[in-house]
Protein backbone atom coordinates (compact mmCIF):
# COMPACT_ATOMS: atom_id res chain seq x y z
CA UNK A 1 0.00 0.00 0.00
CA UNK A 2 1.21 3.56 -0.73
CA UNK A 3 2.84 5.66 1.97
CA UNK A 4 1.24 8.85 3.26
CA UNK A 5 0.37 11.36 0.57
CA UNK A 6 1.93 14.20 2.54
CA UNK A 7 5.30 13.71 4.15
CA UNK A 8 5.55 14.78 7.78
CA UNK A 9 1.81 14.47 8.43
CA UNK A 10 0.14 11.88 10.63
CA UNK A 11 -3.30 11.45 9.06
CA UNK A 12 -3.42 9.30 5.92
CA UNK A 13 -6.49 11.11 4.56
CA UNK A 14 -8.75 14.14 4.92
CA UNK A 15 -12.32 12.78 4.99
CA UNK A 16 -15.28 15.12 5.27
CA UNK A 17 -16.52 15.68 8.82
CA UNK A 18 -19.52 13.73 10.05
CA UNK A 19 -21.66 16.90 10.05
CA UNK A 20 -20.95 17.78 6.40
CA UNK A 21 -23.47 16.99 3.65
CA UNK A 22 -21.09 17.20 0.66
CA UNK A 23 -17.94 15.19 0.09
CA UNK A 24 -15.36 15.80 -2.65
CA UNK A 25 -12.99 12.94 -3.42
CA UNK A 26 -9.87 13.36 -5.56
CA UNK A 27 -8.74 10.70 -8.01
CA UNK A 28 -6.26 8.65 -5.95
CA UNK A 29 -3.74 8.14 -8.79
CA UNK A 30 -3.57 11.76 -9.89
CA UNK A 31 -3.55 12.91 -6.25
CA UNK A 32 -0.42 10.89 -5.54
CA UNK A 33 1.26 12.11 -8.71
CA UNK A 34 0.48 15.81 -8.28
CA UNK A 35 -0.05 16.35 -4.56
CA UNK A 36 0.88 19.92 -3.54
CA UNK A 37 3.00 20.61 -0.49
CA UNK A 38 0.64 20.87 2.45
CA UNK A 39 1.11 24.09 4.44
CA UNK A 40 -0.20 24.77 7.92
CA UNK A 41 -2.62 27.68 8.20
CA UNK A 42 -3.26 29.53 11.45
CA UNK A 43 -6.70 31.00 11.98
CA UNK A 44 -7.78 33.46 14.64
CA UNK A 45 -10.08 32.07 17.32
CA UNK A 46 -12.21 34.83 18.85
CA UNK A 47 -13.52 32.81 21.81
CA UNK A 48 -14.44 35.13 24.69
CA UNK A 49 -13.98 32.56 27.44
CA UNK A 50 -10.88 30.46 28.03
CA UNK A 51 -11.59 28.10 30.93
CA UNK A 52 -13.72 25.02 30.25
CA UNK A 53 -15.26 23.12 33.13
CA UNK A 54 -14.71 19.36 33.14
CA UNK A 55 -17.65 17.10 33.82
CA UNK A 56 -15.95 13.74 33.21
CA UNK A 57 -15.38 11.58 36.32
CA UNK A 58 -12.44 9.94 34.51
CA UNK A 59 -10.36 13.13 34.71
CA UNK A 60 -8.74 14.55 37.82
CA UNK A 61 -9.07 18.27 37.00
CA UNK A 62 -12.00 20.67 37.23
CA UNK A 63 -10.99 23.14 34.51
CA UNK A 64 -8.96 23.01 31.31
CA UNK A 65 -7.38 25.64 29.09
CA UNK A 66 -6.45 25.07 25.44
CA UNK A 67 -4.67 27.95 23.65
CA UNK A 68 -4.99 26.15 20.31
CA UNK A 69 -7.62 24.09 18.50
CA UNK A 70 -6.14 21.46 16.24
CA UNK A 71 -2.54 20.31 16.67
CA UNK A 72 0.37 20.33 14.24
CA UNK A 73 2.06 17.46 16.07
CA UNK A 74 -0.17 15.32 13.85
CA UNK A 75 -0.40 12.29 16.13
CA UNK A 76 -2.24 9.61 14.16
CA UNK A 77 -4.03 8.32 17.26
CA UNK A 78 -5.15 11.65 18.76
CA UNK A 79 -8.58 11.30 20.41
CA UNK A 80 -9.15 15.05 19.90
CA UNK A 81 -9.23 14.84 16.11
CA UNK A 82 -13.06 14.56 15.92
CA UNK A 83 -13.41 17.90 17.75
CA UNK A 84 -12.35 19.63 14.54
CA UNK A 85 -15.51 18.38 12.87
CA UNK A 86 -17.56 20.75 15.03
CA UNK A 87 -15.71 23.61 13.30
CA UNK A 88 -16.54 22.40 9.80
CA UNK A 89 -13.11 20.83 9.28
CA UNK A 90 -11.92 17.27 8.84
CA UNK A 91 -10.58 15.10 11.65
CA UNK A 92 -7.84 14.08 9.22
CA UNK A 93 -5.29 16.43 7.69
CA UNK A 94 -7.33 19.54 8.57
CA UNK A 95 -6.81 18.80 12.27
CA UNK A 96 -3.05 19.16 11.90
CA UNK A 97 -3.00 21.81 9.15
CA UNK A 98 -5.81 24.21 10.17
CA UNK A 99 -4.89 25.46 13.63
CA UNK A 100 -7.14 27.91 15.47
CA UNK A 101 -5.18 30.29 17.66
CA UNK A 102 -6.55 31.97 20.78
CA UNK A 103 -4.40 35.10 20.83
CA UNK A 104 -6.39 36.61 23.69
CA UNK A 105 -5.94 33.58 25.96
CA UNK A 106 -3.62 35.27 28.54
CA UNK A 107 -5.93 38.30 28.86
CA UNK A 108 -9.01 36.09 29.13
CA UNK A 109 -7.30 33.97 31.78
CA UNK A 110 -6.36 37.05 33.81
CA UNK A 111 -9.95 38.21 33.62
CA UNK A 112 -11.29 34.83 34.72
CA UNK A 113 -8.92 34.48 37.68
CA UNK A 114 -9.68 38.06 38.73
CA UNK A 115 -13.39 37.47 39.18
CA UNK A 116 -14.63 37.30 42.77
CA UNK A 117 -16.56 34.18 41.84
CA UNK A 118 -13.34 32.30 41.00
CA UNK A 119 -12.25 29.82 43.62
CA UNK A 120 -8.70 28.55 43.01
CA UNK A 121 -8.66 25.18 41.28
CA UNK A 122 -6.04 23.30 39.30
CA UNK A 123 -6.29 24.19 35.61
CA UNK A 124 -5.12 21.58 33.10
CA UNK A 125 -3.38 22.84 29.98
CA UNK A 126 -3.53 20.52 26.94
CA UNK A 127 -6.74 18.87 28.04
CA UNK A 128 -7.55 18.56 24.33
CA UNK A 129 -4.64 19.73 22.14
CA UNK A 130 -0.97 20.26 23.00
CA UNK A 131 -0.23 23.73 24.35
CA UNK A 132 3.42 23.35 23.25
CA UNK A 133 2.84 22.48 19.61
CA UNK A 134 5.39 23.96 17.15
CA UNK A 135 3.79 27.37 16.60
CA UNK A 136 4.03 28.11 20.35
CA UNK A 137 7.74 28.76 19.82
CA UNK A 138 6.77 31.84 17.83
CA UNK A 139 3.40 32.92 19.28
CA UNK A 140 4.21 32.34 22.99
CA UNK A 141 0.53 32.17 23.99
CA UNK A 142 1.11 29.33 26.44
CA UNK A 143 3.94 31.29 28.00
CA UNK A 144 1.61 34.27 28.36
CA UNK A 145 -0.88 32.09 30.23
CA UNK A 146 1.89 30.74 32.47
CA UNK A 147 2.86 34.32 33.33
CA UNK A 148 -0.68 34.79 34.67
CA UNK A 149 -0.49 31.52 36.61
CA UNK A 150 2.91 32.52 38.04
CA UNK A 151 1.54 35.91 39.12
CA UNK A 152 -1.57 34.49 40.77
CA UNK A 153 0.04 31.21 41.94
CA UNK A 154 -3.06 29.36 40.74
CA UNK A 155 -2.04 25.71 40.22
CA UNK A 156 -1.61 24.40 36.68
CA UNK A 157 -0.98 20.95 35.25
CA UNK A 158 0.56 20.51 31.80
CA UNK A 159 0.63 17.48 29.50
CA UNK A 160 2.83 17.74 26.42
CA UNK A 161 4.90 15.86 23.86
CA UNK A 162 7.28 18.75 23.22
CA UNK A 163 10.70 19.53 24.70
CA UNK A 164 9.73 23.20 24.25
CA UNK A 165 8.15 23.08 27.73
CA UNK A 166 11.68 23.49 29.14
CA UNK A 167 11.76 27.02 27.71
CA UNK A 168 9.38 28.09 30.49
CA UNK A 169 11.26 26.59 33.42
CA UNK A 170 11.55 30.04 35.02
CA UNK A 171 7.76 30.37 35.35
CA UNK A 172 7.25 26.71 36.20
CA UNK A 173 9.93 27.06 38.85
CA UNK A 174 8.07 29.97 40.45
CA UNK A 175 4.93 27.88 40.66
CA UNK A 176 6.87 24.87 41.93
CA UNK A 177 8.05 26.79 44.99
CA UNK A 178 4.45 26.73 46.26
CA UNK A 179 3.64 23.26 44.87
CA UNK A 180 1.40 24.77 42.20
CA UNK A 181 2.52 23.06 39.02
CA UNK A 182 3.10 19.63 37.53
CA UNK A 183 4.34 18.72 34.06
CA UNK A 184 3.70 15.38 32.38
CA UNK A 185 5.49 14.20 29.26
CA UNK A 186 3.46 11.80 27.13
CA UNK A 187 5.61 8.98 25.70
CA UNK A 188 3.81 6.12 23.89
CA UNK A 189 6.94 4.63 22.30
CA UNK A 190 10.73 4.79 22.50
CA UNK A 191 11.16 3.63 18.90
CA UNK A 192 12.26 6.71 16.92
CA UNK A 193 11.18 5.27 13.57
CA UNK A 194 7.71 4.43 14.85
CA UNK A 195 7.44 7.82 16.56
CA UNK A 196 8.37 9.56 13.30
CA UNK A 197 5.27 8.24 11.51
CA UNK A 198 2.98 7.95 14.54
CA UNK A 199 3.51 11.50 15.90
CA UNK A 200 5.49 13.19 13.11
CA UNK A 201 5.95 16.72 14.49
CA UNK A 202 6.24 15.99 18.20
CA UNK A 203 9.63 15.92 19.91
CA UNK A 204 11.50 12.64 19.55
CA UNK A 205 11.11 10.25 22.52
CA UNK A 206 14.71 10.88 23.64
CA UNK A 207 14.05 14.63 23.71
CA UNK A 208 10.97 14.12 25.87
CA UNK A 209 12.99 12.08 28.34
CA UNK A 210 15.60 14.83 28.32
CA UNK A 211 12.84 17.30 29.21
CA UNK A 212 11.79 15.07 32.12
CA UNK A 213 15.35 15.12 33.41
CA UNK A 214 15.77 18.91 33.08
CA UNK A 215 12.45 19.70 34.74
CA UNK A 216 12.83 17.24 37.60
CA UNK A 217 16.41 18.37 38.27
CA UNK A 218 15.07 21.92 38.58
CA UNK A 219 12.65 20.82 41.31
CA UNK A 220 9.53 20.86 39.12
CA UNK A 221 7.14 17.97 39.71
CA UNK A 222 7.40 15.89 36.55
CA UNK A 223 5.75 12.67 35.44
CA UNK A 224 5.44 10.45 32.40
CA UNK A 225 2.24 9.21 30.80
CA UNK A 226 2.54 6.10 28.63
CA UNK A 227 -0.20 7.25 26.30
CA UNK A 228 -1.67 5.88 24.34
CA UNK A 229 -0.81 2.23 24.79
CA UNK A 230 -1.64 0.69 21.41
CA UNK A 231 -2.56 -2.99 21.92
CA UNK A 232 -0.60 -5.28 19.63
CA UNK A 233 1.88 -2.51 18.73
CA UNK A 234 3.40 -0.76 21.76
CA UNK A 235 2.38 -2.46 25.02
CA UNK A 236 5.64 -4.45 25.07
CA UNK A 237 7.46 -1.13 25.55
CA UNK A 238 5.78 -0.31 28.86
CA UNK A 239 8.53 -1.74 31.15
CA UNK A 240 11.32 0.11 29.32
CA UNK A 241 9.43 3.42 29.15
CA UNK A 242 8.71 3.24 32.89
CA UNK A 243 12.35 2.37 33.61
CA UNK A 244 13.63 5.26 31.48
CA UNK A 245 11.13 7.62 33.13
CA UNK A 246 12.42 6.67 36.58
CA UNK A 247 16.03 7.11 35.48
CA UNK A 248 15.20 10.58 34.14
CA UNK A 249 13.77 11.58 37.52
CA UNK A 250 10.03 11.29 37.01
CA UNK A 251 8.10 11.26 40.27
CA UNK A 252 5.07 9.46 38.87
CA UNK A 253 3.89 7.48 35.88
CA UNK A 254 0.54 6.49 34.39
CA UNK A 255 -0.90 4.97 31.24
CA UNK A 256 -3.97 5.31 29.01
CA UNK A 257 -5.19 2.81 26.44
CA UNK A 258 -5.78 3.91 22.86
CA UNK A 259 -9.16 5.57 22.29
CA UNK A 260 -10.71 5.78 18.80
CA UNK A 261 -13.89 7.90 18.99
CA UNK A 262 -16.05 8.62 15.95
CA UNK A 263 -14.21 8.88 12.62
CA UNK A 264 -10.84 8.31 14.23
CA UNK A 265 -11.55 4.58 13.97
CA UNK A 266 -11.32 4.58 10.17
CA UNK A 267 -8.44 7.07 10.12
CA UNK A 268 -6.33 4.97 12.46
CA UNK A 269 -7.14 1.80 10.56
CA UNK A 270 -5.94 3.51 7.37
CA UNK A 271 -2.77 4.59 9.16
CA UNK A 272 -2.10 1.01 10.22
CA UNK A 273 -2.54 -0.29 6.68
CA UNK A 274 -0.15 2.35 5.34
CA UNK A 275 2.58 2.18 7.98
CA UNK A 276 2.21 -1.23 9.62
CA UNK A 277 0.38 -3.38 7.03
CA UNK A 278 1.85 -6.64 8.33
CA UNK A 279 0.49 -6.00 11.83
CA UNK A 280 -2.74 -4.18 11.02
CA UNK A 281 -5.11 -7.10 11.56
CA UNK A 282 -3.36 -8.14 14.76
CA UNK A 283 -3.53 -4.61 16.19
CA UNK A 284 -7.21 -4.21 15.27
CA UNK A 285 -7.98 -7.58 16.87
CA UNK A 286 -6.16 -6.59 20.06
CA UNK A 287 -8.03 -3.28 20.19
CA UNK A 288 -11.31 -5.19 19.98
CA UNK A 289 -10.04 -7.49 22.76
CA UNK A 290 -9.81 -4.54 25.16
CA UNK A 291 -12.96 -2.77 23.88
CA UNK A 292 -15.55 -5.51 24.30
CA UNK A 293 -15.45 -6.50 20.65
CA UNK A 294 -15.55 -2.95 19.26
CA UNK A 295 -12.86 -0.48 18.19
CA UNK A 296 -13.95 2.03 20.81
CA UNK A 297 -15.75 2.20 24.13
CA UNK A 298 -16.48 5.62 25.59
CA UNK A 299 -17.97 4.30 28.83
CA UNK A 300 -16.79 6.32 31.81
CA UNK A 301 -14.72 4.27 34.19
CA UNK A 302 -13.19 2.03 31.53
CA UNK A 303 -12.48 4.18 28.47
CA UNK A 304 -8.92 4.83 29.68
CA UNK A 305 -8.14 1.28 30.82
CA UNK A 306 -10.34 -1.00 28.70
CA UNK A 307 -11.94 -4.25 29.82
CA UNK A 308 -11.36 -7.97 29.47
CA UNK A 309 -8.44 -10.34 29.91
CA UNK A 310 -6.00 -8.60 27.60
CA UNK A 311 -6.66 -5.20 29.17
CA UNK A 312 -6.00 -6.83 32.54
CA UNK A 313 -2.66 -8.17 31.30
CA UNK A 314 -1.63 -4.69 30.18
CA UNK A 315 -2.64 -3.28 33.57
CA UNK A 316 -0.60 -5.93 35.37
CA UNK A 317 2.43 -5.30 33.13
CA UNK A 318 2.24 -1.60 33.97
CA UNK A 319 1.79 -2.15 37.72
CA UNK A 320 4.77 -4.49 37.91
CA UNK A 321 6.97 -2.05 35.96
CA UNK A 322 5.87 0.83 38.17
CA UNK A 323 6.56 -1.08 41.38
CA UNK A 324 9.99 -2.24 40.20
CA UNK A 325 11.01 1.34 39.58
CA UNK A 326 9.50 2.81 42.74
CA UNK A 327 7.13 5.17 40.96
CA UNK A 328 3.60 6.33 41.83
CA UNK A 329 0.69 6.15 39.40
CA UNK A 330 -1.14 9.02 41.09
CA UNK A 331 0.53 12.11 42.44
CA UNK A 332 -0.98 14.25 45.21
CA UNK A 333 -3.08 17.23 44.21
CA UNK A 334 -1.51 20.62 43.69
CA UNK A 335 -1.80 23.36 46.31
CA UNK A 336 -4.20 26.29 46.03
CA UNK A 337 -3.07 27.80 49.34
CA UNK A 338 -0.92 30.57 47.80
CA UNK A 339 -3.46 31.85 45.28
CA UNK A 340 -3.74 35.63 44.93
CA UNK A 341 -5.98 37.47 42.54
CA UNK A 342 -4.28 39.29 39.66
CA UNK A 343 -3.58 42.96 40.21
CA UNK A 344 -5.75 45.26 38.04
CA UNK A 345 -3.74 47.24 35.45
CA UNK A 346 -2.04 50.29 37.00
CA UNK A 347 -2.55 49.10 40.56
CA UNK A 348 0.20 47.65 42.77
CA UNK A 349 -0.18 45.17 45.61
CA UNK A 350 -0.40 46.67 49.10
CA UNK A 351 1.07 43.62 50.79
Amino acid sequence: MRRNLYRGRGAPANPEGRFETLEVEADPESAHDHAPRLQTRYLRDDSRTILVRNSSPDLSFDYSLNPYRGCEHGCAYCYARPTHEYLGFSAGLDFECRILVKEEAPALLREALGKRSWRPKTVAMSGVTDCYQPVERRLRITRGCLEVFAETLNPVGIVTKNHLVTRDMDLLGTLATVDACAVTLSIPTLDPELARVLEPRASAPARRLAAVERLSTAGIRTGVLVAPVIPGLTEHEIPEIVKRAATAGASGVGYVLLRLPWGLKSLFEQWLRVHRPQRAERVLARIRDVRDGELTDNTWGRRHTGSGTYAGQIATLFKVARARNGLDDKQPGLSTASFQRPVPPGQGRLF
